[in-house]
């Protein structure tokens, strides 16, 4: 995790210029649209230029400044070798069952059936929020995101309105489940609530996912997928590829679950299923000369590059103002001068623009007494894993299931394309923290102080 250092360094020149240039960087990802440079270019120069400032500003303590420095620098690009692996294997899945025309067959299969694009959106949109709690929100978000994609070909506005939906709706399924999003996992690590206590948001996720798709759901437009003009035949081997994708989420899960062991590991162990399909695939075509021979690699070579070093740059900007305090600064200056009901609520939003795991290890490194009973601290600590893990949807960028699927849907789902119903989102996170507070509120809770 993040660790947190001298707040003090935060007031100092170089620490007032990580935040500027940091601030810049993000103003050009929001222009990715206009300007046409890929996010990961900006932000890989910011999180280079970053660390040197971080550097000077340990300058003065020596030896001991330059040895923390380094060793922060290596855990904060595990961190990035950890999502990278993980990223790298869901994206392969994807591109081997996209190959097998699985998504093309789906899509014919929806417009045969009489589906219309309002009850894909919402079929997509359920799905993210049933699954994400057992399997992650990056990977769900990924998974429905093909099949908006392939479905909604033709149809921009179908196709950004739709992955936001999904993205709130993967988003908001793991925030009520230890095992859907990091920050509750992180949470349920330290004792703050008992795995049946998260269950408690089950009701308010469910409102932050339903009011943005009911206010997104009467602009979407009244017709049909566009018809398939190329036959779409299901390729062999189909079945097994999903078989396997299914078996490499679960090894993920398993690993998590009963082995402790980080998620990455198990989907790295899953790729080898496939590894192994693969090479008998091709053994099966050149020996018998049955089938097509199968090149893993060259689904390997389609992870969306661009989404992967964006997420290097963010987790490496965010380590570096995390090294200068600022982190620390801002979450003691809100629990302490807010209160913890509106500082929780506050963490939704800063989740949006700095990724959350810092964000909430921050808070939890900080340990602020939240409530004078242990059902008072309870409902404090459910509403800022809920806002935490909810708060990333207002922004494309907010969350890991977001910054995924604009890889994957590049061009169709852009930040651009999420803001436009960023004002529907917000509409759902107040509502989740009204049902929050309307079902789980102690009854002496004041909203000043929580």
């Amino acid at each position: 995790m993040f660790a947190i250092t001298d707040p003090s360094l935060a007031g100092t020149t170089l620490g007032i210029a990580t935040v500027v240039i940091f601030v810049l960087a993000y103003f050009l990802v929001v222009l990715e649209d206009r300007i046409h440079l890929r996010k990961s270019k900006p932000i890989m120069l910011t999180a280079g230029a970053m660390w040197i400032l971080t550097a000077l500003a340990f300058e003065g303590q020596g030896p001991a400044g330059a040895a923390h420095i380094e060793e922060q620098v290596a855990h904060h690009v595990g961190d990035f070798a950890q999502l990278f692996l993980f990223l790298m294997v869901a994206m392969t899945y994807i591109s081997a069952i996209s190959k097998h025309n699985v998504f093309l067959w789906l899509n014919a299969w929806l417009v045969s059936r009489g589906f219309g694009l309002r009850a894909i959106f919402w079929a997509t949109g359920g799905l993210a929020f049933c699954i994400s709690p057992v399997a992650d929100n990056l990977t769900t978000a990924l998974l429905m995101g093909a099949v908006v994609v392939a479905v909604g070909r033709g149809n921009p506005m179908f196709i950004g309105a739709s992955c936001t939906n999904i993205v709130v709706a993967a988003n908001a399924g793991g925030a009520f489940s230890p095992f859907g999003d990091i920050t509750t996992l992180m949470v349920w690590q330290e004792g703050k609530a008992a795995t049946g206590e998260f269950l408690q948001l089950f009701l308010p996720c469910l409102a932050n996912w339903l009011v943005p798709a009911t206010l997104m759901h009467f602009a979407l437009p009244k017709k049909k997928p566009e018809p398939l003009l190329e036959e779409a035949k299901l390729k062999d081997g189909w079945w097994v590829v999903i078989a396997l994708f299914l078996a490499t989420i679960l090894t993920s899960v398993a690993f998590h679950m009963y082995l402790h062991l980080p998620p990455f590991l198990g989907m790295t162990t899953g790729l080898c299923y496939y590894c192994a399909y693969g090479y008998w695939r091709t053994l099966r075509a050149h020996k018998h000369e049955i089938g097509e021979p199968l090149d893993v690699f060259a689904d390997v070579a389609t992870v969306e590059w661009d989404t992967l070093l964006f997420f290097f740059g963010v987790i490496m900007c965010v380590g570096s103002l995390n090294e200068l305090g600022h982190l620390a600064n801002l979450s003691t200056s809100l629990y302490a001068g807010a209160g913890s009901t509106w500082a929780n609520v506050g963490i939704g939003f800063l989740s949006a623009v700095i990724d959350n795991v810092p964000v909430m290890f921050a808070v939890l490194k900080m340990d602020p007494v939240m409530g004078v009973t242990h059902d008072e601290n309870l409902f404090q600590w459910l509403l800022v894993t809920m806002t935490a893990g909810v708060g990333g949807s207002l922004l494309s960028v907010g969350s890991a299931a977001g910054v995924g699927l604009m890889g994957a849907a590049r061009g169709q789902y852009t930040f651009a394309s999420h803001l436009r119903w960023t004002p529907a989102v917000l509409a759902g996170y107040c509502a989740s923290i009204l049902v929050h507070w309307w079902l789980n509120a102690p009854a002496a809770a004041g909203i000043a102080n929580g």
